[in-house]
């Protein structure tokens, strides 16, 4: 199991949580709750992961530290 740090920050300018997991580029989400932003990002977490695999692309190691961890 992978495990991928989220970033999760209300965007006043979108009115609505932001999910960023930093290791992978363009990799955002959001929702009206953290919850739902986390729930988001985990989705959005495994679409990436497809798509890189599926164009032949590496897949970034997931690093270890403290915040929200997204686990696919």
């Amino acid at each position: 199991m992978n495990h991928y740090r989220i970033n999760i920050k209300w965007s006043e300018e979108d009115g609505c949580f932001l999910a960023e997991v930093p290791q992978l580029p363009g990799c955002v989400a959001d929702g009206a709750s953290e919850a739902e932003a986390l729930q988001h990002a985990q989705e959005s977490i495994e679409r990436w992961i497809k798509m890189a695999e599926y164009m032949g692309r590496e897949v970034p190691v997931p690093e270890r530290s403290a915040g929200a961890f997204a686990s696919v």
